[in-house]
């Protein structure tokens, strides 16, 4: 893997990574001369003891914007310039102009006084361009790309984890107008928190609590009996193994994984890391491949909290959560689970998968 790393006008840092070398004399633009210099805070929720972040300048963000206007296009141009400079590079990671979270150099503003806790939304928020192609996608790259943007996922996970004030790193990718994406070029985020975030605390309160008895995480041991059925199976190989959950909240729901409960990219090793890409590119073209589009999900990557302690429990893997109840009807969250918490499905696994499975894909 070949890096280089850059600052925009803007203060913002770009690391471009590729699979062979790169031009050391390229520059970073940027279509914003001047820092943001945005103060998210936190809020607590006292109901639910958790924090929520507050960022109302986001508003002000890029909002689908016509397809002929790309700030992440790969050529500068001068009246249009962009985020990312053309060049031979593959993958392109840089700061977030409107962070969720993040405190600007010299501190910011406070946070405000009010009736419940605030602190400052300490983090970091970045953008990773999954491919210089506007109109490519994370499932149609080459396996040797997917395999580097594994990589560079595990080695921000590793950067930004080492920050003290960081407690977990969280890549993710949102696809499609219909989950909310603003921006028409591939890419993803990653959340650096402060706290670890509600869904991955409880994840890893089960999971300790379940290493505990056990002697291993519930996820590897749920893996090895999802491989020994193959009822719901999507992929399955030496090292990697992509599947629909006997418990799928969502229809269509897949998780892709390691069969090795490591606790991070930055612990695959290359045959590992080979494998989970064959496993990714095969789940994201079967997904195109039973509605004949692009289909929109969104993709989430757990890790192992950054704190510095040893976490066996922890068991890297990605949720996929695509938002159709039936191929011509959007999925859309009801009372009872947004209220309640407790999902509702109208939908077998077993039958999900089938049609998954039923899907060819070349790799």
């Amino acid at each position: 893997m070949h890096r280089l790393a850059l600052t925009k006008p803007d203060g913002r840092q770009l690391t471009l990574y590729a699979r062979r070398p790169i031009d050391g004399a390229l520059v970073a633009p940027s279509p914003f001369p001047e820092p943001l210099n945005a103060s998210p805070h936190l809020r607590w929720h006292p109901l639910r003891g958790e924090w929520v972040t507050y960022a109302a300048y986001r508003q002000g963000r890029t909002f689908l914007p016509p397809p002929e206007y790309n700030p992440l296009a790969a050529t500068v141009r001068a009246d249009n310039p962009t985020e990312v400079p053309a060049g031979a590079w593959d993958v392109a990671v840089f700061d977030n102009r409107f962070p969720s979270l993040g405190v600007p150099p010299g501190g910011g503003e406070a946070p405000p006084a009010l009736i419940v806790p605030t602190e400052p939304a300490r983090g970091h928020c970045e953008v990773v361009v999954f491919t210089q192609d506007p109109g490519g996608a994370l499932g149609r790259l080459p396996l040797d790309h997917i395999e580097l943007l594994l990589q560079v996922w595990g080695e921000r996970t590793e950067r930004l984890g080492a920050r003290p004030e960081i407690q977990y790193v969280l890549p993710f990718e949102n696809r499609g107008a219909e989950v909310g994406v603003t921006l028409h070029h591939p890419h993803g985020q990653i959340y650096a928190y402060p706290v670890v975030p509600p869904v991955p605390a409880r994840m890893q309160e089960v999971a300790a609590a379940h290493h505990a008895t056990h002697g291993r995480g519930p996820l590897e041991m749920l893996i090895e009996a999802e491989r020994a059925g193959g009822e719901r199976i999507v992929y399955a190989g030496e090292h990697a193994v992509a599947f629909v959950p006997v418990c799928a909240r969502y229809p269509y729901e897949v998780w892709v994984a390691p069969v090795r409960a490591v606790p991070g990219f930055a612990q695959l090793t290359p045959a590992e890391r080979a494998d989970l890409a064959r496993a990714l590119k095969t789940v994201l073209l079967k997904y195109d491949g039973l509605w004949q589009r692009p289909l929109p999900y969104l993709m989430a990557w757990y890790q192992a909290p950054t704190d510095g302690r040893p976490h066996p429990e922890s068991h890297l893997h990605a949720q996929f959560y695509p938002p159709y109840r039936t191929r011509d009807r959007l999925k859309y969250l009801a009372g009872t689970e947004i209220a309640a918490g407790l999902f509702a499905m109208d939908a077998l696994p077993e039958d999900k998968a089938r049609e998954l499975q039923q899907v060819e894909v070349t790799l």
